[in-house]
């Protein structure tokens, strides 16, 4: 008799997301002779199928599956650092050396010590760490080549107190309130000149309808971790929850890959399509990094584990 897991996908790119449960049911059916019926829905496929057709935002995604009522899905890292803060170190700017940087911590000790720090807040285990676009960049309605550009805009920024304070050092007004999926209506109505984002999103969100630039910044990652709920895995064999983590951390490496190997190809487009990539000189960039790093002391005591910020670094 096969298990059922609904698997639902609340993040844009849909096509992103889609790849990765499809990778994992592919390896999870594999392994255990075909043990589960993994079906993979939007909010609104679940909204119809399962809550009587009654909408369901993408916030009360974690609330679904600390309750059971679905049993996977993928959520913003920043979100999921409602039950464990350390998670936040990983929106620090120029956290990373580089994507082999980040592979080692995510994929390491570190990666799961964060992990596991989510179940023991919740009923929820997060099973590994997915980009959903790599680097942040900012879609805007003005060019920031210099740090100085960034003074008095208004910034969209993610629901991390650490992107909020980085946006407010370089003189900037933050918004965190604002989806991803709403950034283009709150530039159209004049309440942000700009937003965090990745490359993945400028197409699929249409950024390039509502911002006239897209500022390379590449301060920190964007980072999604796919989720289970913590009941549904525990009622599994040892054996298979083996499994489970095992196909959640190759499906996540294989979409880490993927992300970064696809921005070139978005890159071509923008220049088609006329959308003005900008980057900061290599001395803005210092002066960038040496304005933010201010966030580092004002959170030198904030973490749960003293020193992970240091081991990060050191990895």
């Amino acid at each position: 008799m096969t298990k059922k897991i609904r698997w639902v996908i609340a993040h844009e790119p849909i096509g992103l997301f889609l790849k990765v449960a499809e990778r994992f049911t592919k390896e999870v059916n594999e392994k255990t002779g075909g043990k589960f019926d993994i079906e993979v829905l939007s909010l609104s496929d679940y909204a119809t199928k399962y809550n009587n057709g009654k909408k369901i935002t993408k916030d009360a995604l974690l609330g679904l599956i600390d309750s059971g009522a679905i049993e996977m899905s993928h959520i913003y890292t920043t979100w999921l650092a409602d039950h464990n803060k350390d998670l936040h170190a990983l929106d620090l700017p120029f956290l990373f050396r580089d994507h082999k940087h980040a592979d080692a911590v995510l994929d390491g000790e570190i990666g799961a010590e964060l992990l596991a720090g989510v179940s023991k807040q919740s009923n929820i285990k997060a099973m590994s760490f997915t980009y959903s676009g790599g680097y942040r960049i900012v879609p805007a309605n003005f060019r920031a080549d210099t740090v100085d550009s960034w003074k008095g805009m208004r910034v969209r920024t993610s629901r991390s107190p650490i992107a909020v304070d980085t946006f407010e050092l370089l003189g900037a007004t933050h918004y965190e309130g604002i989806p991803l999926e709403e950034m283009n209506r709150a530039a159209d109505e004049g309440v942000i000149d700009a937003g965090e984002s990745t490359y993945v999103r400028v197409f699929p969100l249409e950024h390039n309808k509502s911002f006239k630039y897209v500022n390379d910044t590449a301060h920190s990652l964007f980072l999604t971790s796919i989720i289970v709920n913590q009941d549904f895995f525990q009622s599994l064999d040892s054996k298979t929850q083996k499994i489970m983590v095992k196909a959640a951390q190759n499906a996540a490496r294989l979409e880490r890959k993927e992300s970064v190997a696809d921005i070139p190809n978005i890159l071509s487009q923008c220049e088609r399509e006329g959308v003005e990539v900008v980057r900061m000189p290599a001395g803005e960039i210092e002066k960038f990094k040496d304005i933010t790093s201010k966030v580092y002391d004002m959170y030198a005591d904030y973490f749960n584990s003293k020193d992970l910020v240091k081991r990060i670094q050191n990895s």
